[in-house]
């Protein structure tokens, strides 16, 4: 019966896109008044709650300052900022004056900043006030940056240099840019797993694109009393798309919360001080959650509705220790930056499987495409694409014309992301295109074999390649990060092993296994396979 409501909704759903759409105003323009949106936490958990009145109070405010800087359509402005209300507000008043938005990550160095502020031209620059040092011992090296935008300390003398506090003097009032819904309001990196990070430009209707995704994941969202957060930074499509823009589209508030990195104890702390009730956690924050606070008791405070993860396969372990501590069935979802929100389990709808990335979303007209160009069948990998058009699909890579349209051939999205299939719909996720091994006619993905191999209480982690083989063309390698340095490695990797070939088979089982302190990891906690790859070539 669950199948057949889903059925019945992925046929029947229509997409209705307004021909003019603008994020900001959908967010502020609808009467919510004193509803709170944001919960600002700090790191010593001092909170401070805005309305979605002070929201539109303080992003007309900033537009106004825009406006004053010359800030013009189309005008990039990069956004170097944690969790916090600046970074939501900064995000409206760019929407508001019809320029784009550029989130960039604050743990990036300083060479990651330059390439990304540089790369789309960004013109003006928001950031915190405690980075000053910092952003002035490179600022040089941005020929296109004007003004800089300080929040929190006072600001520096120097010239281009501004206040977050000068927006007390603008006025409340600003008349928004009319903006299309197929005009571009953001442009988010991809991570570099597979080369170069490229700037993907999404239009203002990508928010509409999302919001299927976010009922479908979080079981009908919103529901009286949903309050969300994510450890997940909100300078990702992950954190700003899948749960900021959305929760507030829909006048459901969003914890901030900005320590320097994840912390398993303030997360619980979190959760149970504001009675939070959906979270999307990236599978890696689950793991180091469940290492610390292992025991279910620690949890009976904790009272979720919606558990949503993705970026790579929960393991039965984990999935069935999510199910122990918090008394719910994770959703897993699949999705990337240049086309988010793709699959979508939906526990309320349809049973979901252990380390299934779910099934279509609602609106989304996936196709799943062997090497033969045929769709493949029940059991069979192929390539996950999408049918243009789609309002969750980017516009193009800035200044990337040629990398745009090998992306986008063919009238589809070509993710680059190899699943399978089962009898009902469900979706696997086997590996990157470049990531599949070949060995002895055998074709694998590393997604499998790295979940069997974590399934040993030894590993903390790990990573699987094809090494090159004169003999196999390839023989799949691990890497493995142990638990404890001090363990037996010839007994951990025979163990390995074995416990490879009882689940998967002899043909994938690692035939070398080398133990490393820790995995080259892209900002966002995804393995990049390609530095594990390079290191194993044979040197001339």
């Amino acid at each position: 019966m669950q199948t057949e409501r889903y059925t019945r909704q992925y046929r029947e759903f229509r997409w209705n896109i307004p021909p003019r759409f603008n994020i900001a105003e959908a967010i502020l323009e609808r009467n919510r008044g004193d509803n709170i949106a944001i919960i600002d936490v700090s790191e010593n958990f001092d909170v401070k709650s805005y309305s979605f009145s002070d929201l539109r109070r303080l992003a007309h405010r900033l537009a106004n300052i825009f406006r004053h800087l010359g800030v013009d359509a189309g005008d990039r402005i990069g956004i170097l900022l944690s969790q916090s209300v600046e970074l939501v507000v900064s995000h409206l008043a760019a929407y508001l004056t019809g320029a784009i938005a550029v989130p960039l990550f604050t743990l990036f160095g300083d060479e990651a900043v330059t390439y990304r502020i540089n790369d789309a031209g960004c013109t003006v620059l928001i950031a915190d006030g405690q980075d000053w040092e910092r952003i002035r011992s490179v600022r040089s090296q941005w020929p296109h940056v004007r003004s800089v935008i300080l929040t929190g300390a006072p600001s520096p003398a120097d010239d281009g240099v501004i206040s977050w506090a000068q927006m007390d003097k603008a006025s409340d009032e600003f008349r928004m840019r009319p903006t299309k819904a197929d005009d571009p309001a953001l442009i988010i990196y991809t991570s570099g797993t597979t080369g170069s990070p490229k700037g993907a430009v999404h239009a203002h209707r990508v928010l509409l694109g999302h919001m299927p995704g976010v009922l479908m994941s979080h079981q009908g969202f919103p529901q009286p009393g949903d309050l969300m957060w994510t450890p997940a930074d909100w300078a990702w499509i992950g954190g700003l798309l899948d749960v900021l823009l959305p929760s507030l589209y829909q006048g459901i508030g969003v914890v901030a919360f900005r320590p320097r990195k994840f912390d398993p104890e303030r997360a619980l702390e979190l959760m149970r001080r504001f009675h939070l009730r959906n979270i999307f956690f990236p599978p890696t924050a689950l793991r180091l959650l469940r290492q610390s606070i292992p025991g279910p008791k620690a949890y009976k405070d904790v009272h979720l509705r919606t558990l949503a993860s993705g970026g790579e396969a929960l393991s039965p372990e984990l999935w069935d220790w999510i199910r122990s501590a918090f008394g719910i069935v994770p959703a897993e979802f699949y999705g990337q930056t240049e086309a988010n929100l793709l699959l979508s389990n939906q526990p309320d709808a349809f049973p979901p499987q252990i380390g299934s990335m779910g099934r279509p979303v609602y609106g989304h007209h996936l196709r799943l495409l062997n090497d033969r160009g045929d769709e493949a069948g029940v059991g069979e990998t192929g390539e996950i694409m999408v049918e243009l058009p789609d309002p969750v699909a980017f516009l193009k890579y800035w200044n990337k014309t040629e990398a745009t349209d090998l992306k986008t051939s063919g009238g589809k999205v070509h993710t680059g992301d190899l699943a399978r299939r089962d009898e009902w719909g469900n979706f696997y996720f086997v590996g990157r295109a470049d990531d599949i091994i070949n060995s002895s006619g055998y074709r694998m993905g590393p997604t499998e074999i790295e979940a069997a191999i974590l399934s040993h209480p030894q590993v903390a982690m790990a990573a699987v390649i094809g090494k090159p083989d004169p003999i196999r063309g390839q023989i799949v390698k691990a890497f493995v990060v142990p638990v404890s340095q001090s363990l037996d490695r010839d007994q951990v990797t025979k163990e390995v092993q074995d416990l490879v070939r009882k689940k998967l088979g002899a043909h994938e089982y690692p035939r070398e296994v080398a133990f490393v302190e820790s995995l080259p990891m892209t900002t966002t906690g995804k393995i990049q396979r390609r530095i594990l790859r390079e290191r194993e070539k044979p040197q001339p």
